[in-house]
């Protein structure tokens, strides 16, 4: 039988843009319709990664620098992709991921000052040839974000009540951040859509699943293609 590559979707968004909320929405409906679907997030997503998770969100890692940071984040990523990302998409599986490569050119290359090669470099290296398919970019005014933010957090339990490291940044920050994750839509218009977060959850929920569902029409189309070729 013919390889059969997955489908590799990501979200990407300030903090409290409903990106959580929208991957377990879009998980449950293409499972209700027999798709095989794993859900994951960064960083973390396997044992290695999510051990440098508590480190990094914490703000452990901050007195180190934000290219201890950054290179941290790769070594995450890296753990992430080879051990669950590219098993999964070399199975079939549509992989949605809360968080990828998008997040570190925003957080560590434009808000951290961090030079463009050296995010390239670390990217290349983490990554290893494992690029979303598609990238959903759930864009929300930071003031509104943050709000949802707080609230999450006060629902949280007393373990994690307390705002996450990047959570505690100045407002202008987090609008630099969005802005960024904007620029990164219009340059790479082939991947990523932009969608409006301010709606209500179930709106969004149906945008998404209305980019989604032709992709994977797409995808499908030409894995048939490829099994028809013998390839």
């Amino acid at each position: 039988m013919a390889y059969r590559k997955g489908l590799f979707v990501t979200f990407e968004g300030g903090e409290g843009a409903g990106k959580s909320t929208q991957i377990r929405r879009l998980a449950e409906a293409l499972r209700r319709k027999g798709h095989d679907v794993l859900t994951t997030r960064e960083p973390g997503g396997s044992p290695g990664a999510e051990a440098l998770r508590h480190v990094l969100l914490s703000g452990a890692a901050e007195t180190y620098g934000v290219r201890m940071e950054a290179i941290l984040f790769a070594a995450a990523r890296n753990d992430h992709v080879e051990n669950v990302i590219r098993p999964a998409l070399s199975k079939g599986f549509i992989v949605l991921c809360d968080r990828f490569m998008d997040s570190s050119r925003v957080y560590q290359g434009v808000t951290g000052n961090l030079e463009p090669d050296l995010v390239d470099a670390l990217e290349r290296v983490a990554i290893d040839g494992i690029a979303p398919d598609l990238t959903l970019i759930l864009d929300l005014p930071a003031e509104a974000g943050l709000a949802r933010a707080r609230r999450r957090s006060e629902q949280d339990n007393a373990q994690s009540d307390q705002p996450d490291r990047f959570e505690r940044e100045e407002i202008e920050t987090h609008e630099r951040r969005r802005r960024a994750f904007l620029e990164i839509a219009k340059a790479h218009s082939e991947r990523c859509r932009v969608i409006d977060a301010t709606k209500a959850i179930e709106e969004i929920a149906a945008d998404v699943l209305s980019l989604v569902e032709p992709e994977i029409a797409a995808h499908n189309a030409e894995d048939r293609k490829q099994v028809a070729g013998g390839e």
